[in-house]
């Protein structure tokens, strides 16, 4: 069975395997699609194949659109050369559920693929017409919180978009510039509205866009490098609309398990690629089955029904509220604790890790005993069951092949939103007391332990990417297992844990450090210190 348009022709042949295929003509859906565009994806990673793309297929099938989805690519282009095109922009999504049981849908709701490449003209021609299309409804992104920086680790201002400011949409070099290059030929052409829709996992990910995209707008009407009338149209949120949401689905690498069942069954196309740029992907994506998206019901264009596929459209303050839930209290925070911890325990797998009775208690008690005293609560999804679905169901699933070392990438960046926040809670709480806070110390002591590069056996271990490691490696790496000087140990890491930019407080205004100092003084006593620190703090 391959995986194309020509494959597809003998459907009774997928079926019979269990495969569901497209219940609608792509032929059709192709035509009508590039004649009048309604909706375009920036983003070509497998959590858009897994997620919005599949929504879009639902809604194909049942009739309820009859248009599919047009997805670019800014960063990786290989993506778009190789996992993209050979395939008639098909490709097969592997549901993998908590039962054991698979589901394998060919989805073929993207029809067509681009590379946002400004030195490309005919790619980048192409963006600008469905970009000008009136008919185009929204532009939707996955591009990781990363893609809308516009600065590097040290807050500066990366080279190519440097270039961009002084340049102007001419022939724009950086993610940020090409998407306010494309809007601005909307803004030229009718000036229809438009809603540009993250679907990162980014908080306040609406709010990210937009400023990042109006800081280029004000640089380049600074400059007279556009018209002045774009800044009000960027500005007007009847024009250019930019909906906050929140995401969550578990999409992992391809999976060398799922490639073995899909080859016993017949399926030819398992190979996984890996780019120059270290983007893992196959023509076929392996994901868990839950999944939500809230959206703030903002579409000065209109919208697809994606109601009708099960997401959940309301007003910003919701949808605020829905992230904050799951990004500080009911999954992210739990997600980077099994990250620090399975990293130095030796584990290779998150449901391996769930078989840890320490690990599994310790979830456990920064979630129902420390962040659900202060969550917020959205009222559209219970924190509770939300929490309950995330330990007993989603990280305990077997089928899913995903590893602490990935979710471990960049946590620098991720411990102020999902620690920090709920550290600012009890600080501004009148009723509880920061000093109750005792595993979210113990997690961000390990994360200083996950630096020295050793793990809980005393051997060396390859750290996750991160932006901030070469800055803090060499400060923690001056520790060494066994040392038992507190005080030394303390004026090493007062520069880190006083870093509100890493913690969103000062540890030590919020009266944390010294628990967090004392931990690490206990992780770092011997071989096996990690394990027995748990087990004590656990007891």
């Amino acid at each position: 069975m391959k995986l194309s348009n020509e494959g597809l022709s003998n459907k009774s042949q997928w079926e019979e395997k269990g495969y569901a295929v497209p219940a609608y003509e792509r032929a059709a859906v192709t035509e009508a699609t590039k004649a009048e565009p309604v909706w375009l994806h920036l983003g070509a990673g497998n959590i858009f194949r897994a997620f919005p793309a599949m929504l879009n297929h639902r809604l194909l099938n049942e009739g309820k659109m009859d248009k599919g989805i047009i997805v670019g690519e800014g960063f990786d282009y290989e993506i778009i050369e190789k996992a993209y095109r050979p395939f008639n922009e098909l490709s097969l999504l592997v549901t993998l559920k908590a039962d054991g049981s698979v589901d394998k849908t060919v989805v073929g709701s993207v029809i067509e693929s681009l590379k946002m490449d400004s030195s490309n003209e005919e790619e980048f021609s192409r963006l600008k017409d469905i970009f000008t299309a009136s008919s185009l409804q929204m532009v939707s992104f996955t591009i990781t919180e990363k893609g809308y920086s516009l600065v590097n680790a040290r807050g500066e201002v990366m080279p190519d978009v440097q270039e961009d400011f002084k340049n102007g949409p001419k022939q724009p070099v950086s993610y940020m510039g090409k998407l306010t290059a494309l809007l601005y030929e909307r803004y030229k052409k009718s000036a229809d509205p438009i809603a540009l829709v993250s679907m990162d996992n980014a908080s306040h990910n609406g709010a990210l866009l937009q400023q990042t995209v109006t800081e280029f707008v004000d640089v380049w009407s600074k400059e007279g490098l556009v018209d002045d009338g774009f800044r009000d149209y960027v500005g007007d949120s009847t024009k250019v609309a930019f909906p906050w949401s929140m995401i969550d689905k578990i999409t992992p690498r391809p999976d060398s398990d799922v490639q073995e069942i899909l080859k016993k069954e017949g399926f030819e196309d398992t190979e996984t690629i890996i780019t120059s740029r270290h983007t893992y992907t196959a023509p076929f994506v392996n994901a868990e089955e839950a999944e939500y998206l809230v959206i703030e019901d903002t579409f000065p264009n209109g919208r697809p029904p994606l109601e009708e596929a099960g997401v959940i459209f309301t007003d910003r303050e919701t949808v605020d509220k829905a992230e904050t839930m799951k990004v500080t209290t009911c999954l992210n925070p739990l997600h980077t604790a099994l990250a620090i911890y399975g990293c130095l325990l030796g584990h290779t797998s998150i449901h391996e890790e769930m078989k840890d009775d320490e690990l599994t208690a310790l979830i456990e008690k920064i979630g129902y005993q420390e962040g659900l005293p202060v969550v917020v609560d959205p009222k559209i999804l219970d924190p509770e069951a939300f929490i309950d679905e995330v330990i007993n169901v989603r990280f305990p699933n077997p089928f899913m092949p995903d590893t602490p070392q990935r979710i471990a990438t960049d946590t620098s960046q991720k411990l102020s939103i999902r620690y920090g926040k709920t550290i600012q809670s009890y600080l501004a709480s009148e009723d509880k007391d920061v000093s109750e806070l005792t595993f979210i110390p113990l997690v961000l002591a390990g994360w200083l332990r996950y630096l020295m590069q050793v793990d809980d056996k005393g051997e060396q271990m390859e750290l996750s990417p991160d932006p901030l490691l070469e800055e803090l490696t060499p400060v923690i790496g001056t520790i060494k297992l066994g040392d038992d000087n507190r005080d030394q140990i303390a004026d090493i890491v007062r520069p880190i844990l006083s870093r509100s930019d890493i913690f969103a407080v000062d540890l030590y205004e919020a009266g944390l450090a010294d628990k967090v100092v004392n931990y690490l003084v206990e992780l770092i006593e011997k071989p096996g210190a990690v394990r027995d620190t748990l087990k004590r703090a656990l007891s």
